[in-house]
């Protein structure tokens, strides 16, 4: 059955098989299968020059698509790791981390290692040395989602 499918499409069902995976890139979230479309669009233009050859039966076909489809990824994989190495905004969505070296004034003492700061317009936990009201702090590191304090 399988041989007469591929008979019968030619070196085309390679083709058609990359535009599917292509096409489902597109639906499916992700950036893997156009690896995998391309691989076999890569053999479906290779088998336009050996079609007619004695050992391009469809097992090496299939052989030479899942080496291929291997290859490919490996470069999508290689390509991706290198363009990701730099970001802009490496404390994005780390607010407390973007608090660290600033300084605030406590409203309330530092009681048993434990208090509350101000900054900006929210209330953040924090830990530090036991201090009386209107001392200055300054962030110094954030722990288990407290602020670090120490006296400045």
């Amino acid at each position: 059955m399988i041989e007469r499918i591929v008979g019968e499409l030619g070196p085309w069902n390679w083709m058609v098989l990359g535009f599917v995976l292509l096409a489902l890139e597109i639906v499916v979230p992700g950036v893997f299968l156009v690896w995998i479309g391309i691989a076999a669009i890569a053999i479906g233009a290779l088998s336009f020059f050996v079609w007619d050859a004695a050992f391009w039966i469809w097992q090496v076909q299939v052989l030479a698509f899942l080496a291929a489809s291997l290859a490919a990824a490996w470069f999508g994989y290689r390509f991706y790791r290198r363009s990701d190495t730099s970001i802009d905004e490496p404390l994005l969505n780390q607010r407390a981390r973007q608090l660290v070296g600033r300084t605030g004034t406590l409203e309330h003492p530092i009681r048993n290692g434990r208090g509350r700061l101000k900054l900006g317009d929210t209330w953040w936990s924090i830990v530090g040395p036991d201090v009386a009201p209107g001392t200055q702090v300054r962030v110094c590191d954030v722990r288990d989602g407290d602020l670090v304090v120490e006296r400045v």
